[in-house]
């Protein structure tokens, strides 16, 4: 991997971070003020596109970071292991902030009841980011709602079962699916959120993911394989 995109994918946890840290820190003190000065950010409801994005973006970065420390555990390509823990550092920080966000808001991190993940994103064709023609919509263990791109159960036990170039090709398969559906819910909030530090957020990971989404392309080319259709 490009050392290029390697800072590049630094540069978007930090980026992260520090925004997280900036609203946090305006809400605090929007909150601390009772001076009579303007109100801080209105506070995003349970079931807002905001704590949707939060909630179900956590769960789907947490299963990037578990396919990369598996996939790490099972090939000794240099290249790999280092898109590996990129991918397992940005998402992880990132996962944090949005649990954070959470925290600040004071709402819960699983869905409000009868809201299933994914509500805050319908697939009503009324957005050109919306669900129809995702790859990869694995059931997930939220009462068989679809989270798009998440690998399913089976094939992370066929990831963790392979070895060498066999377990880079259905890392990169499974991650190029695992991408597509994390830019399609970032291109989701980047439209639906209204809190402007978690739209940058979404439009950053849109970025970054889809600058390794194509080097992802060139990895599997390079041994023989493709994207899954």
């Amino acid at each position: 991997m490009s050392a290029a995109l390697s800072r590049r994918t630094r540069w978007v946890a930090g980026s992260a971070v520090a925004l997280a840290l900036l609203f946090a820190g305006a809400a605090t003190v929007a909150s601390a003020r009772g001076d009579g000065a303007a109100p801080g950010p209105r506070t995003p409801s349970a079931e807002s596109a905001d704590a949707g994005f939060a909630r179900d973006m956590a769960v789907h970065h947490q299963q990037a970071v578990e396919m990369s420390f598996v996939v790490r555990d099972v090939t000794k390509d240099e290249d790999v292991r280092r898109l590996a823990y990129d991918i397992a550092n940005t998402q992880a920080n990132q996962r944090g902030m949005l649990l954070g966000w959470l925290d600040l808001w004071e709402l819960p991190k699983t869905a409000p009841d009868g809201q299933g993940p994914m509500a805050w994103m319908p697939a009503d064709g009324h957005s050109g980011h919306d669900m129809h023609g995702t790859k990869g919509m694995a059931g997930m263990d939220h009462g068989g709602a679809l989270m798009p791109g998440m690998a399913t159960r089976a094939e992370l036990d066929r990831l963790r079962d392979a070895r060498g170039k066999q377990a880079e090709i259905l890392f990169l398969q499974l991650m190029t699916d695992h991408h597509e559906g994390g830019v399609a819910m970032a291109r989701g909030c980047a439209t639906r959120c209204t809190v402007p530090a978690e739209k940058r957020l979404a439009t950053g990971m849109v970025e970054a993911q889809q600058s390794e989404l194509d080097l992802m392309a060139d990895m599997l080319a390079a041994r023989g394989a493709a994207p899954r259709p």
